[in-house]
Protein backbone atom coordinates (compact mmCIF):
# COMPACT_ATOMS: atom_id res chain seq x y z
CA UNK A 1 0.00 0.00 0.00
CA UNK A 2 1.35 3.49 -0.83
CA UNK A 3 2.88 5.33 2.11
CA UNK A 4 3.52 9.00 2.66
CA UNK A 5 5.69 10.86 5.10
CA UNK A 6 4.06 14.13 6.13
CA UNK A 7 6.02 16.91 7.78
CA UNK A 8 3.75 19.45 9.49
CA UNK A 9 5.40 22.70 10.52
CA UNK A 10 3.88 24.78 13.25
CA UNK A 11 4.02 28.57 12.91
CA UNK A 12 7.71 29.60 12.68
CA UNK A 13 9.27 32.32 14.76
CA UNK A 14 10.03 34.27 11.56
CA UNK A 15 8.04 33.26 8.45
CA UNK A 16 10.36 35.16 6.10
CA UNK A 17 13.39 33.21 7.36
CA UNK A 18 11.42 29.98 6.98
CA UNK A 19 10.36 30.80 3.41
CA UNK A 20 13.89 31.77 2.40
CA UNK A 21 15.25 28.38 3.51
CA UNK A 22 12.30 26.22 2.43
CA UNK A 23 13.29 25.77 -1.26
CA UNK A 24 16.56 24.15 -0.15
CA UNK A 25 14.59 21.74 1.99
CA UNK A 26 12.34 20.81 -0.91
CA UNK A 27 15.44 20.12 -3.02
CA UNK A 28 16.84 17.87 -0.28
CA UNK A 29 13.52 16.02 -0.04
CA UNK A 30 13.47 15.43 -3.80
CA UNK A 31 16.79 13.59 -3.47
CA UNK A 32 15.34 10.84 -1.23
CA UNK A 33 15.69 7.43 -2.88
CA UNK A 34 12.40 5.85 -3.86
CA UNK A 35 10.44 9.10 -3.70
CA UNK A 36 7.57 8.90 -6.18
CA UNK A 37 5.83 12.21 -5.65
CA UNK A 38 6.06 15.29 -3.47
CA UNK A 39 3.42 17.84 -2.47
CA UNK A 40 3.87 21.04 -0.53
CA UNK A 41 1.13 23.19 0.97
CA UNK A 42 0.97 26.42 2.91
CA UNK A 43 -1.90 26.86 5.38
CA UNK A 44 -4.23 29.75 4.61
CA UNK A 45 -4.26 32.52 7.23
CA UNK A 46 -7.32 32.63 9.45
CA UNK A 47 -9.76 35.39 8.63
CA UNK A 48 -10.03 36.52 12.23
CA UNK A 49 -6.27 37.02 12.55
CA UNK A 50 -5.67 34.26 15.09
CA UNK A 51 -2.71 31.93 14.49
CA UNK A 52 -3.21 29.06 12.08
CA UNK A 53 -3.11 25.51 13.51
CA UNK A 54 -0.01 24.88 11.36
CA UNK A 55 2.09 26.84 8.88
CA UNK A 56 3.14 24.43 6.13
CA UNK A 57 3.22 20.77 5.29
CA UNK A 58 5.14 18.65 2.85
CA UNK A 59 4.04 15.16 1.78
CA UNK A 60 6.58 12.66 0.47
CA UNK A 61 5.04 9.66 -1.31
CA UNK A 62 6.59 6.20 -1.58
CA UNK A 63 5.45 2.88 -3.04
CA UNK A 64 5.06 1.31 0.42
CA UNK A 65 6.08 1.46 4.08
CA UNK A 66 9.31 -0.44 3.47
CA UNK A 67 10.41 2.03 0.78
CA UNK A 68 9.62 5.01 3.05
CA UNK A 69 11.44 3.41 5.97
CA UNK A 70 14.47 2.65 3.80
CA UNK A 71 14.53 6.23 2.49
CA UNK A 72 14.79 7.76 5.96
CA UNK A 73 17.82 5.60 6.73
CA UNK A 74 19.87 6.97 3.81
CA UNK A 75 22.61 9.55 3.51
CA UNK A 76 20.12 11.83 1.72
CA UNK A 77 17.79 11.70 4.74
CA UNK A 78 20.81 12.47 6.91
CA UNK A 79 21.02 15.79 5.08
CA UNK A 80 17.26 16.42 5.04
CA UNK A 81 16.16 15.78 8.61
CA UNK A 82 18.59 18.16 10.36
CA UNK A 83 17.37 20.82 7.92
CA UNK A 84 13.76 20.04 8.84
CA UNK A 85 14.43 20.36 12.57
CA UNK A 86 16.54 23.49 12.11
CA UNK A 87 13.81 25.19 10.08
CA UNK A 88 11.02 24.18 12.49
CA UNK A 89 11.41 27.02 15.00
CA UNK A 90 7.72 26.75 15.94
CA UNK A 91 7.68 22.95 16.20
CA UNK A 92 7.19 20.07 13.78
CA UNK A 93 5.34 16.77 13.53
CA UNK A 94 6.35 13.95 11.22
CA UNK A 95 3.86 11.22 10.31
CA UNK A 96 4.13 7.99 8.33
CA UNK A 97 0.70 7.20 6.85
CA UNK A 98 -0.95 4.54 4.73
CA UNK A 99 -2.44 6.23 1.68
CA UNK A 100 -6.01 5.08 1.18
CA UNK A 101 -7.18 5.61 -2.37
CA UNK A 102 -10.94 6.04 -2.46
Amino acid sequence: MPTKITVIYDNPADPSVFEAAYPEQVALAKALPGLQRIESAKVWPKEDGTPTPAYRQIDLYFSDYDAASAAVATEEAGALFPHIFGLATGGVRILFSDVEEL
